[in-house]
């Protein structure tokens, strides 16, 4: 089993189509497992939404999905991403807004129901950003599955949970390097892939994970993989995406970001 992990596309078509490229590029991609902020900030969000329902992709809702439908407040959203979330409600077809609006917060996923699949966290799972280890730690105790993928920081990572045999068990943080395998195991994992549309570790690369479950062989009683995850970084046409962006006036700082990854 081969499946593409995207998270925070944010209505940026040339990067999700670099993405999906990439993937196929590998191998046969069986599942598509997308973490939540669909649209929002970039300039086409309905073509964004129905390449992801078209590929027949599992998708989570995010806090940018659901401000774009008004099913969440802007009032905590900074001023460009407000302008941008009233711009991409005022554009969404009707069958497009709807599906966001069906999202689920949380979903299960992979052969054994071994990944839960959320947005921010599964704690809060549309609006809470795990950025440190401190806040990543609480977020164990709220997920039953041995790995749990996130979005919404935009910037790829791992926190890994020690296991009670280690005898001095400390909390960990991975930064996972591109194009290089993480095997999976019987430690608890919550990863984030980072983002495809809009980057801010400082890569204007798209960014991404395939999870390749290899053999199956080797899984624990409570499910954990003997698979990898590895971290892809794709070079889209940003120029293209940011005069597009220009020509639906949106916010000239989004526009620029693209360029510099933050």
């Amino acid at each position: 089993m081969r499946c593409a992990i995207i998270s925070d596309v944010h209505g940026n078509l040339d990067a999700l189509e670099a993405v999906l490229a990439d993937a196929s590029a590998h191998g046969a991609v069986d599942q598509l497992w997308c973490l939540g902020d669909l649209v929002g900030y970039g300039p086409q969000p309905n073509e964004c939404v129905s390449l992801l329902r078209e590929r027949g992709a599992m998708c989570v809702a995010g806090n940018h999905d659901w401000a774009a439908i008004g099913k969440m407040d802007t009032a905590d959203f900074n001023p460009e991403a407000t302008e941008a979330a009233v711009w991409t409600g005022q554009r969404l077809t009707e069958e497009n807004r709807t599906y966001l609006d069906g999202l689920p917060e949380t979903l299960l996923a992979g052969d054994a129901g071994e990944f839960t699949l959320a947005h921010g966290s599964p704690r809060e799972p549309i609006w809470e950003y795990l950025t440190h280890l401190s806040v990543a730690r609480l977020n164990f105790d709220y997920f039953q599955t041995p790995y749990c993928l996130v979005g919404h920081t935009h910037v790829p990572l791992i926190f890994q949970r020690p296991e009670s045999s280690e005898k001095s068990p400390q909390y960990r943080t991975v930064v996972p390097a591109a194009g290089t395998p993480f095997a999976l195991g019987s430690q608890r994992l919550i990863v984030n892939p980072g983002s495809v549309g809009q980057p801010r570790d400082g890569d204007a690369k798209a960014a991404y994970m395939l999870y390749d479950a290899g053999s199956g062989k080797g899984k624990s009683e409570r499910g954990a993989s003997s698979g990898t995850l590895t971290l892809r970084r794709v070079a889209y046409p940003i120029a293209t995406v940011q005069e597009k962006m220009r020509s639906a006036g949106l916010p000239p700082r989004l526009v620029l970001r693209l360029t510099y990854g933050w």
